[in-house]
């Protein structure tokens, strides 16, 4: 079921999907191919096709394979669950995404942001690691 939700998301089209803060204001887009801004089209990285995921500066900052997400040291991170769930490296949950509506919450289901029609491994990356500070 995620690889299907994961291949129509891919297969949305070459529009931005909008990322959202809990209030619903627009707080930045991810392109189909990757390309990650903040809401003043400013880029803050990017998610390449081989499973790098690279900073504003083009640095890689982690990786992603199978739904897994690994620092630059190989390290596992964190990894998402087949149900949405989002858990660190050591399996404690930091919180969910609701694949239906696009919902991201926290570990005590706090609304985080929302994203729809967007991977749920780079939503994941987005909301929960910080491969994305603000600098």
């Amino acid at each position: 079921m995620l690889l299907m939700v994961l291949a129509v998301a891919s297969a949305l089209g070459a529009k931005a999907q909008v990322l959202r803060d809990a209030d619903f204001n627009a707080i930045g887009r991810i392109s189909p191919n990757g390309l990650v801004r903040d809401a003043n089209a400013h880029t803050l990285g990017s998610f390449e096709p081989d499973g790098a995921v690279k900073d504003k500066a083009g640095t890689v900052v982690g990786r992603i394979q199978r739904l897994e997400i690994f620092d630059t040291d190989g390290k596992r991170v964190g990894y998402i669950n087949t149900d949405g769930t989002v858990r660190n490296g050591e399996s404690n949950e930091l919180g969910s995404i609701n694949i239906s509506d696009g919902k991201v919450t926290d570990a005590e289901h706090r609304v985080l942001g929302y994203a729809r029609g967007i991977r749920v491994d780079w939503i994941a990356c987005y909301f929960f690691f910080d491969f994305f500070k603000k600098n």
